[in-house]
């Protein structure tokens, strides 16, 4: 019983974590109103929280293992609620961003060590694997159900009330893990890749800000653009110095031998890129051209949300007669369509509704893609290596759609552009992205077997 009550908490944690990846979108244009920001600088808000939420995830799992997973899920979780208040009560558009960057400092420490907490209270077996079962279907949902939320709490709400509802459930899940789990013992003390971690938070971080800069009609600030870029290449030069030196590196540098799974990260990256930013373009489109308003988008969305449930159930069905390759060229086919999609319809002048159909190819371009890149990125892993591999790929897909939305949004909606269309700009850069994904694809050969229980 006590189980399962631990996992009631963690899954709670999970929803929400989830929840505030994508609840965000759907309230933009009104946080841009208020702050007085434009869509292209309010790209912050979406990547400020998967950049530091994917570049300390690998972090995060190794202080759990050092400090006790109890102690980094009561810190982490606490660290995601302070942010997630901040966030509520910000009283600039800077303190917002700085409040998305701790909430996703508080999801890499929180998250590795919720799940272990689960593989621990559960014998391995079936109880096991129902429990991570629930994990994964709660976080599946908190994704999809963060757009209509977000329109119907910023309609009848405010855009605020996204952040602060958490805050009383992350209270109770403290309580209960406080309650709940047993103290634990720290273990001998090990090395962390500090320097690594941060590194790889900071490239990103860099290089969103030197897009930002570069796209603003004037800059006061002329030299920023170019002095943020250079630094995002020399951190990410760093980085790797840095895992080469490091006697306990985030990633060995033998992950790296393993030719499948590398192209697959590098296409779950060049995927995501696509996927995030068709989120964001979707919410441009519906409430900045059609004029709807934040709950009219949310349920206009809601066609995106059961396709991706959907997509979910059928996928790894179909990935067992199909293989793994072909699964993911699909995908990237599904997400070429819908880009091509969204640049017909924003060129048409059509109705909010007229985006549904791209949104159900987006789904199938998310279900069919990204579950084929995460088996084979997980092809042929080890006891010894699984919990780099899928932290690997966790980090690809965060960092590769934070990315994307900053060159694709960022660069498409920028001032300095003004008089191209942004959804024909934004989406181009996106196919050119998928493009690439494709040609890495092409040169993947998984194995060809796959099985339900084999996707787990």
């Amino acid at each position: 019983m006590r189980a399962w009550l631990v996992l009631c908490c963690m899954a709670m944690l999970q929803f929400f974590i989830a929840v505030d990846v994508t609840v965000v979108n759907i309230a933009l244009p009104t946080i841009g109103g208020d702050f007085g920001v434009d869509g292209h600088t309010l790209v912050w808000v979406v990547v400020g929280y998967t950049i530091t939420g994917g570049g300390l995830l690998m972090l995060g799992g190794r202080l759990g293992d050092v400090l006790g997973r109890r102690r980094v899920l009561l810190l982490g979780t606490t660290l995601f609620g302070a942010a997630s208040l901040l966030a509520g009560l910000a009283p600039s558009f800077a303190v917002l961003v700085t409040a998305r960057l701790l909430q996703g400092a508080g999801e890499a420490i929180a998250l590795p060590a919720a799940m272990a907490v689960i593989v621990l209270m559960f014998p391995e077996g079936p109880r096991r694997s129902r429990a991570l079962g629930v994990w994964a279907a709660v976080a599946s949902c908190g994704l999809v159900l963060g757009f209509v939320v977000s329109g119907i709490i910023t309609e009848l709400l405010g855009w605020r009330w996204i952040f602060l509802v958490s805050v009383p459930f992350i209270l109770v899940v403290l309580a209960a893990a406080a309650i709940l789990l047993p103290s634990e013992r720290p273990a001998e003390p090990t090395p962390l890749d500090l320097s690594g971690s941060l590194l790889l938070v900071a490239a990103p971080l860099l290089f969103t800000l030197g897009i930002v800069e570069a796209g603003q009609a004037v800059s006061k600030l002329a030299w920023l653009p170019s002095a943020a870029l250079a630094g995002a290449v020399a951190a990410g030069a760093l980085f790797v110095r840095a895992e080469r030196r490091s006697r306990n590196p985030l990633v060995p540098l033998r992950f790296f031998r393993h030719r499948p799974r590398v192209l697959a990260n590098f296409a779950t990256a060049l995927l995501s890129a696509a996927l995030s930013t068709s989120f964001l373009l979707f919410t441009y489109y519906l409430q900045d051209r059609s004029g709807a308003g934040p709950l009219q988008a949310g349920l206009t969305m809601l066609p995106l949300a059961v396709s991706l449930i959907v997509a979910s159930v059928l996928v790894p069905r179909l990935l067992g007669r199909w293989g793994a390759r072909a699964c993911v060229l699909a995908g990237i086919g599904f997400t070429v369509l819908a880009m091509a999609a969204i640049v017909l319809i924003s060129s048409l002048g059509a109705t909010g509704w007229a985006m549904v159909p791209a949104m159900v190819l987006i789904a199938a371009g998310m279900g069919f893609g990204v579950v084929g890149l995460q088996y084979v990125a997980v092809t042929g892993v080890t006891e010894e290596d699984a919990g780099i591999a899928s932290g690997v790929q966790r980090a690809a897909d965060q960092l590769g759609g934070s990315t994307g939305v900053t060159l694709y949004v960022g660069v498409g909606f920028a001032p300095a552009l003004d008089g191209t269309d942004p959804f024909l700009a934004s989406s181009f850069l996106a196919i050119v992205g998928l493009a690439a994904a494709g040609c890495v694809a092409w040169r993947i050969s998984p194995p060809a077997a796959v099985t339900e229980e084999t996707l787990g």
